[in-house]
């Protein structure tokens, strides 16, 4: 569904992403590890528009994504969810919702709304809240929420566990796992190594903006590096 190949990027001198190839199949949940600056938001950053590339080709079911600007990879049907949630904060939960689904014009909007609102209970509880207001994992729901308003066919998610307590880092991981068996697919990239090869069906490691391991979700978890690396053994 997608294929990432001889992916390059920089930053002025600094070359953020040396020839990443990466391929994420239909159905799966695909995840990036790596350290902090490794270029794993960078990744998803130039697959969704947001940094250009210097080199390489992204593309979704056959069509490049390479220089289409980000609104029109949306409408194409990728929707990214940001490190740092990036909800609007004096919106409500419902403008908010609204918000991810504002180019639509298909009468399914309503129906995705009770879908989301079917994952997270409490959005529904709290619509006319001032997003700003939410708790951390609230926040965290809305965004992927806002997200699924698109009624992407790729979802691209980024650090979803960050900043979250330990039952709300499962919760939200369980809710990424049920939205993967209602069809979605996902490219999700996540500090918490243990809690993403857990859900994933395969995986990449990312080092220095290099692809360094690959593999199946069992393969990666057994590998003796990355149990040193991200799984703290």
């Amino acid at each position: 569904m997608l294929r990432v190949e001889a992916l390059e990027v920089a930053y002025g001198a600094i070359r953020a992403l040396k020839g990443v190839a990466l391929e994420v199949g239909r159905g799966q949940i695909v995840a990036l590890l790596g350290s902090n600056g490794a270029g794993k938001s960078t990744t998803l950053k130039t697959i969704s528009g947001l940094v250009p590339a210097a080199r390489g080709t992204i593309t979704l079911d056959g069509e490049s994504l390479v220089g289409v600007p980000p609104h029109a990879i949306a409408l194409r049907g990728i929707a990214h969810v940001p490190e740092g949630r990036r909800i609007f904060n004096r919106l409500t939960v419902r403008e908010n919702l609204m918000m991810g689904a504002y180019p639509r014009r298909d009468p399914g909007v309503a129906e995705d709304l009770d879908r989301v609102f079917a994952l997270f209970p409490r959005l529904e509880e709290r619509i006319t809240q001032v997003a700003g207001t939410l708790s951390g994992g609230e926040q965290q729901m809305l965004a992927i929420g806002r997200a699924l308003m698109l009624h992407p066919r790729l979802l691209l998610l980024d650090e979803p566990s960050m900043g979250l307590a330990p039952v709300l880092v499962e919760q939200i991981f369980a809710t990424i796992d049920d939205i993967n068996r209602q069809g979605m697919t996902i490219l999700l990239v996540e500090q918490n190594a243990a809690m993403a090869l857990g859900i994933a069906h395969r995986g990449y490691v990312l080092e220095t903006g290099t692809i360094a391991l690959a593999g199946t979700a069992e393969e990666l978890a057994g590998n003796a590096d990355v149990r040193r690396a991200y799984l703290g053994e």
